[in-house]
C-alpha cells in the first residue's frame, strides 16, 4: 500500500496540463512537414522526449528559461505551454521578460495596482506599441497565464540609456559595469564568439568600431536577466527571452550559475526547422557549437522565409544619416 501510495503521490504531482499540449494547426506555415516539428531533443543524451517527461524535468529546476524566435507564434504558444505546467504543480515563481525594461516598470506597477491581475490595458500601460516588439497579441496569453495564476511580472532588460552607453563605447560608473559584470574580462574564445555572433546578427553591416560595444550590450543583458530571475526569488523563477540569452554555455545559464550557484537550470530552446537539416544535433552550428545549447529544444515550423538582411544596409544608412544630422544640429546650437 505504501509503494501505491507513493505512486499516486508521484502521478499527482505530473502537470495535469502536459495532456493538454497545443495541437496543430501550426500557426508558422513553413515546413510543418518536417520530421523533426514538434519533437523535442535533449542534447546531452542524444535522444527525443515526450511533452511530459519535458515538463517532469522543467518543473524540478529552481530556474526555467524559455528561449523564442521573436516573431514565431508558436513558440509563444508553447511558452505559455511550459508556463502553465510550472503553476500547474502548485508553483508561483516570478516571470522575467526580456521585453520589458527599467523605464516601463512605471507603467506596469500602477497598472497592477489599479487593476490586479488583468492582462486588459497592460499593453497600453507600458507603451507596447513603441516598444518595438512583435504585436501585443503575440505576448498576450502569457502574461494572461502569468497575472490569473498571481504571479509577479518582472522587466528585465537594460535601461536604454545604459544599452546607448555601451553600444557608443561610452564611460559607466564601476558600480554599475561590476553591476552588469563587465568588470570580468572574456576569455579569448568566448570574446572572438561573441563578436561574431554580432557580426552576423547585423547581417555583416555594422561598422566594426560598434563591435566590441554590441559585446557588452550582450554581456549586460544577459546578467541582468539573470539578476531579475535571482533577485528575492526563493522559489525560483521563469524567463521569457530569446533563444541567444538562454543558451547554456555562456548566456543568462552561465549568469545565474555564477549569481545562484548549485540551484538547477533548465533552459528549453524553440527553434525553428530547415528544409535540408533533419539531424537534431546539427542545429548547434548556427550556434557554433556541435549540439545546440540547451537543456531541451523544441523544433516548430518556421514562421517566414523573408530575408532579415534585405533592408538591413538602408537601415543602416538611415541611420548614419540621422546621426551626421543630429551632430550637425548640436554644432549649430
Amino acid at each position: 500500500m505504501r509503494i501505491l501510495a507513493t505512486l499516486l503521490l508521484f502521478l499527482a504531482a505530473v502537470p495535469a496540463a502536459a495532456a493538454d499540449l497545443p495541437a496543430p494547426p501550426w500557426r508558422s506555415p513553413l515546413s510543418q512537414s518536417h520530421p523533426l516539428v514538434g519533437r523535442i531533443w535533449l542534447p546531452a543524451e542524444g535522444r527525443f522526449i515526450d511533452a511530459a517527461e519535458l515538463a517532469r524535468r522543467m518543473v524540478a529546476a529552481d530556474f526555467i528559461l524559455l528561449g523564442e524566435h521573436h516573431d514565431n507564434l508558436d513558440h509563444h504558444r508553447l511558452q505559455t505551454w511550459a508556463l502553465e505546467q510550472v503553476i500547474a504543480v502548485g508553483r508561483r515563481p516570478p516571470v522575467a521578460f526580456e521585453m520589458l525594461s527599467p523605464e516601463q516598470e512605471p507603467g506596469l506597477r500602477r497598472h497592477l495596482a489599479e487593476h490586479p491581475g488583468q492582462v486588459e490595458g497592460l499593453d497600453a500601460a507600458v507603451d507596447w506599441t513603441k516598444s518595438g516588439w512583435p504585436e501585443w497579441s503575440a505576448y498576450r496569453p502569457l502574461f494572461a497565464a502569468a497575472l490569473a495564476a498571481g504571479l509577479e511580472i518582472r522587466t528585465a532588460n537594460v535601461p536604454l540609456a545604459d544599452v546607448r552607453a555601451l553600444a557608443r563605447q561610452q564611460a559607466l560608473p564601476d558600480a554599475k559595469r561590476a553591476y552588469y559584470g563587465l568588470d570580468q574580462p572574456l576569455d579569448a574564445a568566448t570574446s572572438a564568439a561573441m563578436a561574431e555572433e554580432i557580426r552576423q546578427s547585423h547581417c555583416s553591416q555594422l561598422p566594426e568600431r560598434m563591435v566590441p560595444g554590441m559585446v557588452e550590450v550582450q554581456r549586460a543583458r544577459d546578467t541582468a536577466m539573470a539578476r531579475a530571475m535571482t533577485a528575492d526569488a526563493p522559489t525560483g523563477a521563469v524567463l521569457i527571452a530569446g533563444a541567444g540569452h538562454v543558451r547554456s554555455d555562456r548566456g543568462v545559464p552561465a549568469q545565474i550559475a555564477h549569481l545562484a550557484p548549485d540551484r538547477p537550470i533548465f533552459s528549453l530552446g524553440f527553434v525553428e526547422v530547415v528544409d535540408d537539416r533533419t539531424d537534431p544535433d546539427s542545429y548547434g552550428e548556427p550556434w557554433g557549437t556541435d549540439k545546440p545549447p540547451f537543456d531541451a529544444v523544441w523544433f516548430t515550423p518556421r514562421a517566414s522565409d523573408e530575408d532579415p538582411c534585405a533592408g538591413f544596409a538602408e537601415h543602416m544608412k538611415k541611420k548614419k544619416e540621422r546621426e551626421e544630422k543630429e551632430k550637425e544640429n548640436k554644432g549649430n546650437g
